[in-house]
């Protein structure tokens, strides 16, 4: 028993559900912190984590076979057989149907944008995934999606240079995992069908080129009067320098550690970007602070 919870556990992949905390972007960035705009977006997250492993469960089993010839994929519950394909059927459609239920009653708008996002998702597993170029293009729509969850729970209007930020820095992720991937590539081992549809030089120059707009759109959001208003300093554009330093980590980490392979265990691991993280929430806190004195 205790070990078929286990099994169900990694089917829902739960690490993965750190991507959901970016539908706290709007809150954060509106400067809307109030305990009850909290507990919003908690609840939020909550319910499009559950959607978000419906949506991976239903990605094991179309991709069952193909995982079992994978070196690291067929160790997953449903290719190692450690669950059955009819469970896991039962399991998606449960965690589906509650979510959608429970957002369409907390929030029409979340409930429509979830809609969006498991509908986007299943034609990625189906097809979209095998397109070079249109799939890191889905995955960066998938994290745009759950920053206008965020925006709607909360009911402000997100800002439009963090939108950008946002769907430029997950292409600048999705790259760098797509070169991981390229380098097993050439090693002999193609983990995935449409990686011949990318190369060094491209993934290379799509990763400068990312990470140059993605500093650019963040330093643009942060000189705009509306958002030095809101905060009430000119001082926001200092936190820049976090959100390059982090940039410059991930791509030492990339190009000279090659250890891109899985952005979510980046984040939960590596001590360096999890301390320019913290220090860049903190540079909030402070310009705050001393806005008042």
């Amino acid at each position: 028993m205790i070990k078929k919870m286990k099994n169900i556990i990694q089917l829902l992949r739960p690490h993965q559900w750190v991507k959901n905390f970016f539908i706290a972007a709007p809150m954060f960035f509106a400067f809307m912190i109030t305990l009850h705009n909290v507990l919003l977006v908690v609840a939020g997250i909550a319910i499009f984590s559950l959607c978000a492993s419906a949506v991976y469960v239903f990605n094991d089993i179309y991709d069952v076979a193909e995982d079992r010839q994978h070196p690291e994929k067929r160790k997953r519950p449903i290719a190692s057989d450690q669950i059955s394909i009819k469970f896991a059927w039962v399991l998606a459609f449960v965690l589906f149907s509650v979510s959608i239920t429970v957002s369409y009653f907390f929030n029409i708008n979340f409930f429509i944008i979830l809609i969006v996002y498991v509908s986007i998702n299943i034609l990625y597993t189906m097809v979209l995934k095998h397109i070079a170029i249109v799939d890191i293009t889905i995955i960066a729509i998938g994290f745009v999606l759950r920053l206008f969850a965020g925006a709607s729970i909360i009911n402000v209007q997100t800002s439009m240079w963090i939108v950008l930020v946002t769907f430029w820095l997950a292409l600048f992720l999705a790259l760098a995992k797509r070169r991981d991937e390229y380098l097993h590539y050439i090693n002999g081992k193609k983990v995935r069908k449409n990686i011949d549809g990318y190369n060094l030089e491209m993934i290379n120059a799509g990763m400068v080129l990312l990470a140059t707009i993605t500093v650019v759109a963040y330093i643009m959001y942060s000189v705009t009067p509306a958002v030095m208003e809101r905060m009430g300093s000119d001082k926001l554009y200092l936190t820049s320098i976090f959100v390059v330093v982090g940039i410059l980590r991930y791509m030492q980490l990339t190009f000279v550690y090659k250890k891109s392979g899985n952005p979510t265990d980046v984040l939960l691991t590596d001590r360096f970007l999890q301390m320019v993280i913290a220090l860049w929430l903190l540079s909030f806190y402070v310009i705050h602070v001393l806005r008042e004195m």
